[in-house]
Parts: structure tokens; sequence; C-alpha cells
């Protein structure tokens, strides 16, 4: 059975019996400069500014949806300078939809850090990127390679994935000391140091090969460079990689949003604390129970009208909101709210379900 090959070979295999893989970099060189993508708006550039514009924003969101925003982000800041001197707010606002919202207040603090530390540049090597905020030892590693040429292995969810079918790498991704195992293993098939051009396309080669051929589920093998040299291929089941036993459990909340307009259609919106959940954003006023709720709105009582439910999915998290729709009346023990008329919320950074609700 092939589960039964798999499990003769995993103890040699993280025993660091790593199969020899003659060529593979070359083969993923070759493999770029004809099927790998090439045309995106952050690529062929030694720009790292836009390299790591366009690494904050491909975390866990796909390419399609990064693209408006990328080039929204670029008119706006054309350069780390601009970002930096911008307010958290216009941050925010751009960002709005792309969810994950650290990443914009760690981009913006980067920024800030790039100008304060660097005088504006950003520092050419991976172990320099990787002391600014929001930068870990992946994205750095993609802005010194595809900028600089440095020869340093990326390991996003996409590599993982080549380089755990190709190498039958069983390690489980869930401990810390397999994915050290699995950076070194990145790290041994590189190209050489001295070819840069080689090292850049190689990233993205790794990339590319990750986003539109080794798949998560129905891998297009194939269409595989390498797929000669593929243990998970030669075991019969590619999908089995990569291994990662422990998962984060799902929690639910519910949460009551208190939709409030004034005669002129203003919305009354207040700024999140800095932690916790939406931190940072404008948001509806938020209640654990619409008994709290009502408790905020005295007198108010008789004029709630409640909206339809919905879920919203976050990572781990489903949220189970009600909407509760009332005008004119301000909840009393609410700091750091007020009203904001449709053209300006439209700017501000909004939590996805709640610029659902106001656009609805």
């Amino acid at each position: 059975m092939p589960s039964e090959r798999a499990a003769a070979t995993a103890a040699q295999r993280a025993a660091g019996a790593a199969p020899a893989l003659p060529d593979f970099a070359a083969h993923i060189v070759a493999w770029q400069a004809t099927h790998g993508r090439s045309a995106l708006p952050w690529q062929n550039t030694r720009d790292p500014y836009r390299v790591w514009l366009s690494e904050v924003m491909l975390q866990q969101t796909q390419v399609t949806t990064v693209l408006g925003y990328f080039a929204r982000f670029l008119e706006r800041f054309p350069t780390v300078g601009a970002l930096a001197a911008g307010t958290e707010d216009e941050v925010f606002g751009l960002w709005s939809g792309l969810g994950y919202y650290s990443r914009a207040r760690n981009m913006h603090r980067c920024a800030q850090d790039v100008v304060a530390r660097f005088g504006g540049v950003f520092p050419t090597t991976a172990a320099e990127l990787m002391t600014l905020p929001g930068i870990g030892r992946s994205t750095a590693a993609a802005i010194a390679a595809f900028c600089f040429g440095e020869r340093v292995a990326i390991l996003d969810g996409n590599v993982k994935r080549v380089l755990t079918r190709v190498l039958g790498f069983a390690g489980d991704m869930s401990s810390a000391a397999q994915e050290r195992a699995l950076w070194d293993e990145a790290t041994r098939l590189l190209p050489p140091a001295d070819d840069r051009d080689a090292i850049a396309r190689y990233t993205q080669g790794v990339m590319d090969l990750g986003a539109t051929v080794c798949l998560p589920r129905k891998p297009a093998c194939m269409l595989c460079p390498v797929s000669r040299r593929c243990v998970a291929l030669r075991e019969g089941e590619p999908e089995r990689y990569p291994v990662k036993t422990r998962k984060l459990k799902r929690t639910a909340q519910s949460l009551w949003m208190l939709e409030l307009r004034d005669p002129q259609g203003r919305v009354w919106l207040e700024k999140r604390p800095a932690r916790g959940i939406w931190a940072g954003l404008y948001c509806l006023p938020v209640f654990d129970s619409r008994e709290a709720l009502v408790a905020a709105m005295p007198g108010a009582a008789s004029d709630l009208e409640d909206l339809p439910p919905f879920v919203h999915v976050l990572t781990h998290k489903d949220l189970h909101l009600h909407p509760v729709r009332c005008r004119a009346t301000v909840p009393q023990g609410r700091e750091g709210a007020r009203w904001v008329d449709a053209a300006e919320w439209r700017r501000l950074g909004l939590p996805a379900p709640v610029r659902k609700l106001l656009e609805g």
C-alpha cells in the first residue's frame, strides 16, 4: 500500500537521509523561464519596497485579490517614505477588506522603521530585514533573494508543499524542530551563491510551482518539472504532504452590533482598542449580548430593529453577528466614538462585516 511505503521511509528521512536531487534548482529555473508567472506587477523589479509590499499582501490572500490593493497602495504611497509619513487610519482605509489587519499595522511600523533606522533604504540582507516589524524569515528571504540575489531560502505555504512532497519529508510541520529541518533542506537545494539571477528565478519558480501546479488538492503532477524526482508521487499519495498533526481548534463567539444613524444619514462609529478583535479599526458599537446593547440605550428599546443575523468566518473563529438598527440615540459610556458620513466611512479601515452592513 502507498501509505505503508511512506511509513517505511519516514524514519530514514526524519533521521536526515534526504534523497539526492541533482539539478533540482536548474529544473525549477528552466521551468520558471517558460511556464512560470512573469506578468504580475511586483515581478521584474529589484525594488525592495514593491517586493516587500507584495509579500505582505500575499500572506494568506489570493493573487487576484491583491492586484487591486497593490495598485491603490502604490498610487497613494509610491515609496516607503510616503507610507511612513501616512497615518494609520489611511493605511487601514486602503487595506480595508484584505483582512488580517495586523499585517497593515506592522507594515506601517516597518516603513517608519526603515526611514528611522536605515534612512529610507531597505537593508540588503535577510538577517537585517528580519529586524524590521512584521518581516519574518520567509519574507526577508524573498526580498533579499529577489532584490539583492542573496542565497537564502523561502518557506511559505506553497514552498513547504513543494519541498515536502519532492523530498518525501514526513516530519510534522507542527514541530519547530521539523520546520527547522525543512529550512535546512530548502537551503541545500538553492542554486549556487554566485548566480544571483538564478537565485531570483529559482525563488519565483518554486513559489509558482506551488501556486499553479503542486496544489493542495489534485496536484497537476504531469505538468511538474520535477515529478521524476518526487518521492510523494512515487509513493502514490502526494496529498499526504505536508504533514501537520496539530490543528488549532475553531471557536465561536456571538456579538451584537449597533447600527446607529442620525437624520442626516451619518453612522455612529467608534475606534476599537489596540488589542483584540478588529484592533484599531473603526467599527459599529459591539456588545456581548442584546441585554448589554439595550442597557447602553436607555429609553430607546422600542426603537430597536433586529436585522437578520449572519456568520462572519475568521481564520480560527466563527463570529455570529446580530445587527440591531436604531435612529439617532447615542449609546452611553462609549469613548472615542463620533458621527461619520458615508464619504468618510468609505475611506476608513472597517471590519469586513461592518462594511457589508453599511453598504447593504
